[in-house]
């Protein structure tokens, strides 16, 4: 018979699906022994890999499967500590082989994480079955090409990145920004449905201003999603550290939008929306250019909503008007969104950042839009033209992302006209100087005015 008790056993390494909990080993036990169940101590010898004191427990009625209040046994902790002796007593002694911790985790999976492969091997024999993925396959020739190895991803010291959706990894050799669904999500029949339209989008993607899929883990659980890792972080933080951006670098910034989206929506047969485009999804990689991330809650054109999005499907502060108001709507509502970014990176503040979501909401929808507090210098050109144009009321008025990309590329060329003799040094031109003095020599030696205005 299992025993529970209160008490969480917290040294040691932690469950492989709680990726969120300390796992340095260190931590007050001691403090809390004094009156515990013998089943904690258990857990604690088995963590210590003492033979003896597990058999001498056992042999005082201990129950072998006791479970902590995380569901967890001594066989999930000799399997994350990789301790094979201690894993082969508890499978002699009778401990159940595949109990699931509350995040659904199995001693198998555990060892799987840490890679601890002689343990592995032991559970194995001893009849352990890894945990099937909701996309399990029957047939090898059904594997996708993209699936990833669980035992290449290195999570050792894996750190949340972006917005905490994505942990950093390690994976042959590099380093990858790897999405993680939990047993909560696995369970959830929306959720599964949610992740494999994710992938059949991702798997498609090719494009210098998108983040690109490298390889997802569907066989097994946890089901996890790999892309390439940007470590310059994403536009919120910049924006957060560098306040309002010059037009020109705002400019720059937003053509790499307008590209990846264009593509994006220009993808055939189905257009696809990204419907969460807001600046925590926009990454920047190592050149300082930008790339669209995060598709978690994009879709085809073609796929019909069973249900509206809400404020946790997405970020409020950037949603279209008709979206909010549960209308029909197509890939207009992305364009929306990039006239708040395009004016967020010249304000240096998000939108409407005084007021909270639902009341950003309810303005949108009564036709109320962000005011412009920078200077007009900073619209010039036809910027701000363009970003009213981009978040019209009527989407049918708002324009695609390709004739945005027209209209950026000659904003960013007359900037960069206007910048460009005002800025340039006299070094750009290597005989100017030269000629110059050349030219003042002769007009001391003759009498003449010859001017350095005529050149």
């Amino acid at each position: 018979m299992e025993v529970k008790n209160p008490v969480r056993f917290t040294l040691g390494k932690q469950s492989s699906l709680a990726p969120d909990r300390e796992r340095d080993g260190s931590g007050g036990f001691e403090e809390a022994m004094e009156g515990i169940d013998p089943g904690v101590r258990l857990m604690y010898a088995a963590n210590e890999g003492n033979l003896d004191g597990i058999q001498e427990l056992l042999d005082s009625g201990v129950d072998v499967n006791f479970r902590d209040i995380d569901d967890r046994t001594a066989l999930h902790i000799a399997s994350c500590q990789g301790l094979t002796d201690v894993a082969s007593l508890l499978l002699d002694k009778g401990a159940a082989v595949d109990p699931k911790d509350r995040w659904g985790s199995t001693p198998l999976a555990d060892a799987i994480y840490y890679k601890n492969n002689d343990v592995i091997k032991l559970l194995e024999k001893r009849g352990a079955k890894p945990l099937m993925a909701p996309m399990h396959v029957n047939h090898a020739r059904e594997v996708p090409e993209y699936e990833i190895n669980p035992t290449e991803l290195d999570l050792t010291n894996s750190v949340q990145i972006t917005k905490g959706t994505f942990r950093l990894a390690s994976w042959r050799g590099i380093q990858v920004a790897v999405k993680m669904l939990g047993e909560e999500v696995l369970s959830d029949e929306d959720k599964v449905r949610a992740f494999r339209d994710e992938l059949d989008l991702l798997q498609k993607l090719r494009h210098p201003n998108v983040v690109q899929f490298l390889g997802a883990v569907t066989q097994s659980s946890p089901m996890m999603i790999v892309t390439e890792y940007l470590p310059k972080g994403d536009l919120r933080e910049y924006l957060k550290r560098k306040g309002p951006l010059k037009p020109a670098k705002a400019v720059r910034f937003a053509l790499d939008i307008a590209r990846g989206m264009n593509y994006l929506h220009e993808t055939r047969p189905e257009p696809i929306i990204h419907r969460d485009l807001e600046p925590s999804n926009i990454l920047r990689d190592d050149s300082g250019h930008l790339k669209v991330a995060d598709f978690g809650v994009s879709k085809l054109l073609t796929v019909k909503e069973k249900k509206p999005l809400t404020c946790q499907d997405t970020s409020c502060r950037y949603m279209a008007p008709e979206v909010f108001r549960n209308e029909e709507y197509g890939t207009k509502v992305d364009v929306f969104s990039f006239a708040l970014i395009l004016q967020e990176m010249i304000e240096g503040y998000p939108p409407f950042s005084n007021k909270e979501d639902p009341d950003v909401l309810k303005a949108y929808a009564g036709t109320e839009r962000p005011p412009f507090k920078a200077p007009p210098k900073y619209y010039a050109h036809g910027i701000k033209e363009l970003i009213e144009e981009c978040w019209h009321e009527n989407p049918a008025k708002r324009p695609t992302f390709r004739q945005i990309l027209t209209r950026l590329e000659s904003i960013y060329n007359r900037i960069g006209y206007k910048r460009g003799w005002k800025d340039r040094p006299l070094k750009c031109f290597p005989n100017l100087e030269a000629f110059l003095k050349k030219d003042q020599s002769l007009s001391g030696r003759d009498g003449s005015s010859r001017s350095a205005s005529r050149v």
